[in-house]
């Protein structure tokens, strides 16, 4: 556990893969695997000493508290523009979650028990938050696998999306060329647009109030136009204080008794086959969205609709530069990426109304 440790330091510093999150969840589980560790709850002398991080995992990730806050801070960052001005972009994001259903089937033909198998599907949507309010309100026994394993493939969105966009699309797909809407986005359907989409949310999915709410609640502080030093302030402070709370905490289940075992490694691959298969999902979708559309979709648009948000965007901007310098995907992608994040959610609270 001192090296894997380690190598997340590694990660964090040199590779700069989520430093903000690898970098405490690394030190973290050196600290709560050192002997005797203070850290951790101990029992001295028949009597059980309450480690700090474990305390910490009680009132922040037992009870929801640090990844409902995160999502203020996601909410406060996201731009729902593009998305409210070309709404079919909207598609994209269901289809990418394609990949956590598949995965649920397959980690049940593993062995997991159906509340720990679609803990480990939904990895395939590359939302942390998501998947630690999941694992821990269906009570997964590999919560700390799956954390590690939720945003490891965050950080490798650069490095796992691309073979996989190449793999199934052509060089000509990968040049069409997509128009930009000329409609512009009014105040009020910006400041609408969150207080909508949750409550149709909690209607579909009443599971997921608390996680789309919280995340359409930051979305509205942005929007609303009165709120900008709350708004930066959760763009920033928050975000950033409790991703460092919740990259310590995560250690609390990264002690070496629980994490190395067989199943955490299963638990690696069950994840990045559905990060895999939500990228596949996306990219197909949208290839057959062309076979019936006379304004062809560039189909490295569908891979953005995971909810790795903004670094999906990004990747299939820059891989669009790539194959022409003159293709600009960035506001296509990143209203995409933006529906990946609110259909992970919903996703996730499906789930948990299906197995809760």
């Amino acid at each position: 556990m001192w090296c894997i440790g380690g190598l997340l330091i590694y990660l964090a510093i040199k590779r700069d893969m989520e430093p903000t999150l690898l970098l405490p969840m690394g030190f973290g589980a050196i600290l709560v695997n050192l002997p005797m560790s203070g850290a951790v709850t101990q029992i001295v002398d028949g009597a059980a000493e309450i480690g700090v991080i474990d305390l910490l995992f009680q009132s922040g990730i037992a009870n929801e508290l640090f990844p409902l806050l995160l999502f203020i801070g996601i909410g406060a960052m996201i731009d729902f523009g593009p998305l409210l001005s070309n709404p079919k972009l909207m598609l994209f994001g269901a289809a990418a979650q394609f990949g956590i259903f598949f995965t649920l089937s397959m980690a049940s033909l593993f062995g997991f028990s159906l509340k720990d198998a679609a803990s480990i599907a939904i990895i395939g949507a590359a939302d942390g938050p998501t998947s630690i309010f999941v694992a821990n309100f269906l009570k997964s026994n590999y919560i700390g696998a799956i954390i590690v394993a939720a945003y490891s493939y965050m950080a490798l969105v650069p490095i796992v999306q691309p073979p996989i966009i190449r793999l199934l699309t052509t060089k000509n797909e990968r040049r069409i060329r997509m128009p930009y809407a000329n409609a512009s986005v009014s105040k009020a359907t910006r400041i609408l647009f969150p207080i909508v989409v949750t409550i149709i949310a909690g209607v579909v999915a009443p599971r997921s109030v608390a996680l789309i709410g919280f995340l359409m609640f930051g979305n509205l502080i942005r929007e609303c136009g009165v709120l900008g030093s709350l708004s930066e302030t959760a763009q920033k402070v928050l975000a950033n204080l409790i991703t460092l709370l919740l990259g310590l905490t995560v250690a609390a289940r990264m002690q070496a008794d629980a994490f190395l075992n067989v199943q955490t490694l299963m638990i690696l691959g069950l994840g990045l086959f559905a990060f895999v298969f939500d990228t596949a999902g996306g990219v197909l979708f949208a290839k057959l969205l062309n076979l019936f559309s006379k304004q062809k979709v560039n189909p490295m648009i569908g891979a953005a609709g995971i909810s790795a948000f903004p670094m999906s965007a990004r990747v299939v901007h820059k891989m669009g530069l790539r194959e022409d310098p003159q293709n600009f995907l960035l506001m296509h992608a990143a209203g995409a990426n933006v529906s990946g994040q609110i259909a992970s959610v919903i996703a996730g609270g499906i789930l948990l109304n299906l197995l809760g």
